[in-house]
């Protein structure tokens, strides 16, 4: 099989209106890279609803403090507002992130509680059969996590753990951090230019 060149530009864009949420896991740089990627792709998305968790926000705070998740651009939305659009089916959107993902969060989508908004745009995702894509950041995980993530996974979601690959010899945290956005983007159906792997390593 001949490999293609690797390509860093965005090609095949299928999905046009998508939810970032940012929970309050540590990791909030997978987030601003995430953001980052949608921006420079702006123009080829109908929408991109963001929404920050009161601990999201503090956390992006703390680890990024020379930078605010509104310099993007993009439509916030209150954690805690119902009559957001993310919250209702006949929105539209389709696909979600969750970048970084806490454990409670997960929990909560898991468990069906619906007492944000992030959880419950969650919920629309799941039951409309769109793309829901959760990146936890927790390690290790206990019985807890990964029941709660089993049961995500049957319900339609993925769960994509922040686990950076190596194969691409990232130099830089940036670009490790970057192996993981790149994927969570592919999932939620929003394909971008990646280094192959080829299968082999010739020594």
């Amino acid at each position: 099989t001949t490999l293609q060149p690797y390509n860093s530009t965005i090609t095949n864009l299928e999905t046009k209106k998508i939810i970032i949420a940012i929970t309050g896991a540590s990791g909030a740089i997978y987030a601003r890279i995430l953001l980052q990627k949608l921006r420079a792709i702006s123009g080829d998305l109908e929408e991109v609803a963001l929404i920050l968790s009161k601990t999201g926000e503090e956390v992006w705070r703390y680890e990024l403090p020379d930078i605010s998740p509104d310099d993007f651009g993009f439509q916030r939305y209150d954690p805690e507002c119902f009559f957001s659009p993310p919250a209702s089916g006949s929105a539209g959107y389709d696909a979600m992130i969750i970048i970084p993902c806490s454990m409670g969060t997960l929990g909560r989508i898991a468990h069906g509680t619906s007492d944000n908004l992030i959880v419950r745009a969650a919920d629309v995702i799941l039951k409309e059969r769109k793309k829901l894509v959760l990146v936890p950041r927790e390690m290790p995980c206990n019985r807890i996590h990964l029941q709660n993530m089993l049961t995500l996974t049957d319900a339609g979601g993925v769960v994509c753990p922040a686990s950076p690959s190596f194969y691409q010899r990232p130099a830089t945290l940036e670009e490790s951090c970057e192996t993981v956005v790149v994927r969570a983007m592919k999932l939620a159906g929003l394909p971008v230019g990646e280094k192959p792997w080829s299968g082999s390593v010739q020594v």
